[in-house]
């Protein structure tokens, strides 16, 4: 808890605690400057934020026009529930977003509307997303040496076969060979 000495802080950081190590009892001055700037660009007292603003300047999508695209193709969920790009994000909200073949699932911790950094973005939400899914050690199929040319038809197949798309090619032979 804070002290009496420190209730005059406006700066919101509270005393460092006996027996804390050093390194967590003074914070970065950049980081603190940033998430000072974060502030004081987001929204006053009782307003919010759109939703696609939000997931971009917590760096979660790439651009904001991403998010709205995301947003309106049904892959951003707010409180269990599909939103529109201009849906008003509030303090507490649990947003849902699909992309690239994984769920990232974050509660709102803090409303920015300006992009800021890394280290800035994750203090804004509490990530509940499951672990990415293992990238799978698979040797590159379907390398060809340098200069050997087009790969006939026998190759397109072998290759095919390796990278588990045989039925894909079966299903063409087959539409192929019919009346």
């Amino acid at each position: 808890m804070a002290s009496e000495h420190d209730e005059g802080r406006s700066d919101g950081v509270a005393a460092p605690q006996a027996g804390a190590p050093a390194a967590a009892q003074t914070p970065d001055p950049k980081a603190t400057a940033a998430i000072a700037a974060a502030e004081a660009a987001g929204p006053k007292n009782g307003e919010s934020v759109r939703v696609d603003s939000w997931i971009w300047a917590v760096r979660l999508i790439k651009t904001r026009s991403l998010g709205a695209t995301a947003c309106r193709g049904g892959h951003v969920r707010v409180n269990g529930e599909r939103v529109k790009p201009a849906y008003s994000l509030r303090v507490g909200d649990e947003v849902r977003l699909r992309q690239e073949g994984r769920e990232r699932v974050v509660v709102v911790k803090r409303l920015i509307r300006k992009r800021v950094g890394a280290p800035v973005a994750v203090q804004c939400y509490l990530d509940n997303s499951p672990p990415p899914p293992p990238r799978e050690a698979v040797a590159p199929a379907g390398i060809r040496d340098r200069g050997a040319g087009r790969p006939t038809k026998r190759d397109r197949r072998e290759m095919d076969r390796l990278r588990g798309l045989e039925s894909l090619s079966s299903a063409r032979r087959d539409a192929e060979t019919r009346p």
